[in-house]
């Protein structure tokens, strides 16, 4: 039997689609294998003959037709695929059949035509938002929505499929402003209506009288179609806000815009009416519905609540609901991997531990001037709840709640844009200095090295935020505690990511040295555990560790040499400094200059690494050679500081003991640099018992010699 073509399989699934009558299981796979040939087709060459040619507007109606709510969620989600496939491969031709199909449902003006025509330009929104908005704005649509919900019998499906295309179109500013006129006045009579005040007035006329829930006599709107509505509204009055550059905002990636001629104009003699539900109502009505009832309303009332809680206000009421709070984590726990619920329930919790940016001075003035400008001449200030005190008080509630078992679980198994937002959220949690040891011990390491292995380069960003998250618990923690246990991931493991943010973001417009000093201090904690560590580090990181030995920030440049401190106490960072290298003189010279720098902190690192060090002869002769170079470890010696005497004198005690030429030659440097005044002054001024003994035994190599 002789192959079908692709022609002739099309024409036999778009038959048995048409026919109807199967179970849900072999129509998905009717769906998926019309989606892989259509997806095939958007492949293949344009001489070859399109199988979209056979799809007309009845094939295609039936197509749409399982997009509409009444179908199963199976058959719907598949069905997005294959739409999503057509549109693809048809291009422009596709454009036009969906654009006719979508008024010729409207024009025909029966319940069931607008339920399929509005299910249909809800689910198809996300997928092509410019062609469907294109759609929506069409002059004369929206307006003609108003008297459709308002009349006296209303069909609550029609009323829910209509709010399901207002929900989604309102992601896009355009459709959102066109939302905001035409539509706000019914959405808002829909929220505010009392659901229970039709019934308990027949009921107080004649209580015999019974009103069923599904009683279309009763014109009143279910709490599901309310809260629906209270989700556009909440739209409307945020996504006019000037948002953070990281908030989701779903689909707005996507880069909608309308031409301007299309774009809705308020015709002569009409005012937009005052909005009178404010976001902080429909918050309460969001919080309401998911303390009573978190199963029926759940997908609404996150959703809403995801938007609402950008404000700092809702921020501050979510945060100190703690029933709210662990009712939110266990709807999170609950979620799909990678479904809207997972995304929207993210969404309020990245809200709630969101800190404002870091900025430089400049940029301050900056935002302060825009603002200014902005407010017409009136200075605006920064909300007050928005300051680092209330976001770090609002993070320690998060975590009470809970929040970072479920995160974990959830990064195994979540979409990218999921987990962007899970490592932003442990990132915040992060900040606050008593919750790392806690979070180590909950499983974030673990979650932030897997996060920056999963995420794709294009996510660099994100990436750069689990390595910062990273470092700042690894500075706190007890590397053994945090890799010891049997689950736990290798020590090593975590230092390329801590590397990968050693040099400032490139793609940055400032830089920001904050995520370079996090990391080193958190590879100074690791390079304190074992040789094989500290061999690791230096075969990884050497060159970007060297960098910032000689960083103008003095901060990260006594970091860099605090790991270095380290770093010297393995074979392989002894060799950078001890193989007779011209780089290792080099580098050699570079210690010895911040063994005399004016941070204090600075010259510790660089004394402890030059006590390490001088313990080699090669070593040894490099500080003899180098100008200045035994004149800087006495110098260590007569500082204040009983620690960088202490380290001095070990420097001192080593080059006197030191063994062949190299030692010789160092004694004698040493007595011309007037060596044993030095040590006697600094034994005299120490009280610490081990700083006096090590000074004595370099006296006694020094005297014994010169006797």
């Amino acid at each position: 039997m002789a192959k079908l073509s692709n022609v002739e399989q099309t024409q036999l699934i778009l038959a048995r689609l048409m026919e109807g009558g199967q179970e849900d299981d072999e129509t998905c796979r009717e769906l998926d294998d019309l989606a892989k040939l259509l997806n095939d087709d958007a492949k293949r060459a344009a001489t070859e003959q399109s199988i979209c040619d056979v799809i007309d507007d009845v094939c295609l109606d039936t197509i749409l037709g399982y997009l509409d709510m009444r179908q199963a969620e199976l058959v719907h989600g598949h069905a997005i695929l294959t739409t999503s496939a057509y549109l693809k491969a048809a291009g422009d031709k596709g454009n036009i059949a969906l654009q006719k199909f979508f008024f010729d449902r409207v024009q025909r003006g029966t319940y069931d035509d607008y339920i399929v025509a509005f299910c249909v330009a809800a689910a198809i929104f996300p997928i092509a938002p410019d062609q469907t908005a294109d759609i929506f704005l069409t002059e004369g649509f929206l307006a003609s929505l108003d008297p459709l919900m308002r009349r006296k019998w209303k069909s609550r499906k029609v009323e829910t499929a209509c709010l399901e295309m207002l929900n989604a179109a309102s992601m896009n500013s355009q459709c959102r402003e066109a939302i905001k006129k035409y539509c706000t006045d019914w959405l808002e009579e829909v929220v505010d209506q009392d659901p229970n005040e039709l019934a308990n007035a027949i009921h107080s006329a004649d209580p015999e009288i019974k009103v069923s829930e599904g009683s279309i006599a009763m014109r009143r709107h279910s709490e599901a179609v309310q809260h629906l509505a209270a989700v556009i509204l909440a739209k409307l009055r945020v996504g006019t806000l000037r948002l953070p550059p990281a908030t989701p905002r779903p689909y707005e990636y996507l880069g909608w815009r309308m031409p301007s001629a299309q774009q809705p104009t308020e015709e002569p003699g009409e005012k937009i009416q005052q909005a009178n539900t404010s976001i902080e109502d429909l918050s309460k009505m969001f919080t309401s519905m998911l303390l009573k009832d978190p199963e029926s309303g759940k997908r609404h009332s996150v959703e809403g609540l995801a938007y609402a809680s950008i404000q700092p206000v809702i921020k501050e009421e979510v945060a100190r609901n703690k029933e709210l709070l662990k009712t939110l984590v266990k709807i999170l726990n609950d979620a799909p991997a990678k479904s809207p619920l997972t995304y929207g329930a993210l969404s309020i919790f990245l809200n709630l531990t969101r800190y404002q940016p870091r900025q430089s001075e400049e940029e301050k003035k900056m935002t302060q001037l825009k603002a200014y400008a902005d407010a017409a001449g009136k200075l605006a200030s920064p909300n007050p709840l928005s300051d680092n005190d209330h976001v770090s008080e609002r993070c320690k509630r998060v975590f009470e709640a809970g929040i970072v078992p479920v995160l974990v679980t959830h990064s195994r198994h979540g979409s990218v844009a999921s987990l962007n937002l899970i490592v932003s959220i442990i990132a915040a949690l992060s900040v606050t200095t008593s919750l790392r040891g806690q979070l180590a011990q909950q499983g974030a390491v673990n979650l932030l090295i897997a996060a920056c292995t999963a995420l794709p380069e294009s996510e660099s960003q994100a990436k750069r935020t689990s390595a910062q998250a990273l470092a700042r618990i690894l500075i706190s923690t007890n590397p053994a505690l945090v890799f010891g246990g049997t689950r736990a991931r290798p020590q090593n493991s975590a230092i390329r990511p801590l590397v990968s943010i050693l040099t400032p973001d490139p793609a940055a417009e400032t830089r920001d040295l904050l995520p370079t000093f996090e990391a080193l201090m958190a590879l100074t904690n690791l390079a304190s555990t074992d040789d094989d560590t500290r061999a690791t580090i230096v075969r990884t990181a050497w060159p970007e560790i060297e960098e910032q030995l000689l960083a103008s920030n003095a901060l990260v440049s006594k970091a860099a040499a605090e790991l270095v401190c380290n770093l010297a106490q393995g074979a392989e960072g002894v060799a950078l400094y001890a193989d007779g290298t011209p780089q290792a003189a080099s580098r050699l010279h570079v210690l010895l200059a911040l063994a005399d720098a004016e941070d204090e902190g600075t010259r510790s690192a660089a004394g402890g690494a030059l006590a390490s060090l001088t313990a080699h002869q090669a070593v040894v002769a490099g500080v003899v050679a180098r100008k200045r170079g035994v004149d800087v470890v006495l110098g260590l010696c007569r500082e204040p500081s009983e620690d960088l005497r202490h380290r001095g004198a070990f420097v001192a005690r080593n080059l006197a003991a030191c063994e062949g030429d190299a030692g010789r030659a160092a004694r004698r440097a040493m007595r011309e640099a007037g060596a044993v005044e030095t040590l006697k002054a600094c034994a005299k001024s120490s009280r610490r018992a081990e700083v006096v003994e090590v000074v004595a035994q370099a006296l006694k190599v020094l005297l014994e010699e010169q006797d």
